[in-house]
């Protein structure tokens, strides 16, 4: 099981050999895997140059480690989607073959705030209606929402029946999202969202801030979503300029 048989950094070989372990189904989603004294004996290498393989696994996912409990294979996003496509959440669900939900859980109309009144362009006259959801894939929750919409662009408020809000915007307004501005961060466990999507502590959560704009460039609404980092996984495709 040596894996010495190129030119190539050890650690670069220790990483592929375990890629190419788990996707041939030698180690399973969320199995433990080998000690590192057992793991390195095996694939023939120091403690140190594994130490350094698993260190770039984990920075990308594909595995997770436990304080003294043990390392673990990191389960597979089961959405994905390129940050340049935009999608509703329902889209995404639907699109892997899941069922779309939601569990209403607050819906309250605000005054603006200071910075409400700057990223929608609005008046101090003009509510807010503040929407706080969980969107779920087959009962299972993976996404917690909170959206802020300008009331007048939703004066009966949000319909329960239509669980996406790009088709409430277009049924009771005759608005469609054109575009958005987004910011994506990670974030590791936090005290409140993490137990409401039911994380284990090691999860981390993808933060996808995002102000919506229809065709006319109106800023419409403005979501937080955090996303499950085990249930979701978010690609960009860059191009090269002058090339």
């Amino acid at each position: 099981m040596s894996i010495k048989s190129d030119n190539r950094h050890l650690y670069l070989q220790v990483i592929d050999r375990i890629k190419h372990d788990i996707e041939t189904g030698v180690y399973k989603e969320k199995q433990k895997l080998p000690s590192e004294f057992e793991l390195a004996k095996q694939l023939g290498v120091s403690r140190a140059t594994l130490r350094e393989a698993l260190r770039v696994l984990e920075e990308e996912n594909v595995i997770i480690r436990r304080h003294g409990v043990g390392t673990f294979v990191n389960s597979r996003p089961l959405f994905t989607s390129g940050i340049e496509q935009l999608n509703s959440v329902t889209d995404m669900i639907r699109q892997a073959g899941r069922k779309p939900g939601t569990i209403f859980l607050s819906s309250s109309v605000q005054e603006p705030t200071e910075e409400d009144m700057r990223k929608f362009q609005c008046s101090a006259d003009d509510d807010i209606l503040l929407i706080e959801r969980v969107r779920t894939a087959d009962g299972e929750p993976v996404v917690y929402c909170i959206d802020k919409i300008l009331c007048k662009y939703l004066p009966k408020g949000i319909s329960y029946e239509q669980e996406s809000l790009f088709e409430n915007l277009h049924n009771q307004a005759n608005r469609d999202i054109a575009y958005a501005v987004a910011r994506i961060e990670p974030l590791g466990y936090h005290e409140k969202v993490s137990p409401i999507l039911q994380c284990e502590p090691e999860t981390a959560l993808l933060v996808l801030k995002q102000m919506h704009f229809d065709k006319n460039d109106e800023p419409i609404f403005y979501s937080i979503n955090y996303f499950r980092s085990d249930k979701f996984s978010f690609h960009v495709l860059r191009k090269r300029i002058n090339f």
